[in-house]
């Protein structure tokens, strides 16, 4: 196991969110400070702040490949066509793995509501489904950055 999903299964267990287990390893390897990473992926999780809408470690796993590829000059089509790309290959993976991106879909209840949040709560479906969720986005990206430095002639 890698040392970035040790980390990310570390900060999830801690009690951080999917969004923020995956992204924080992949940002502090690229410079960003962990508390930043941690506070800039905070908002995303629970399907973007408990919206239930795309799961927090899609989102995670976006940003870090945004983060490893994304263009820094407006003119750089080619970074934008890579990281566009490689974010479409991680999507089609993970939702051929779990057949949604969706986290209401993914952990069978919306967390909208305070009621919702409960029952997912009582009933640990963060550690039963999420756990999985956020190791499998952290594969995931690992493979596709090893794709894209390819590609990028890295």
């Amino acid at each position: 196991m890698s040392e970035r999903l040790e980390k990310a299964k570390e900060l999830f267990a801690q009690g951080f969110s999917c969004s923020q287990a995956v992204f924080t390893p992949f940002a502090v390897e690229k410079g960003l400070e962990e508390e930043n990473a941690l506070k800039l992926s905070q908002v995303l999780g629970g399907g973007m702040s408990h919206l239930g809408l795309t799961c927090g470690a899609v989102t995670g796993a976006l940003l870090a490949l945004s983060l490893h590829f994304g263009r820094t000059r407006a003119e750089d089509k080619a970074a934008k066509e890579l990281t566009y790309a490689l974010a479409t290959r991680f999507v089609e993976r993970f939702t051929e793995k779990f057949g949604s991106i969706n986290c209401t879909d993914l952990i069978g209840c919306s967390l909208k509501t305070p009621q919702g949040l409960a029952l997912a709560t009582e009933h640990n479906l963060f550690q039963k489904f999420c756990t999985g969720y956020v190791e499998e986005a952290c594969r995931l990206v690992e493979e596709l950055l090893l794709e894209g430095y390819e590609k990028a002639g890295r």
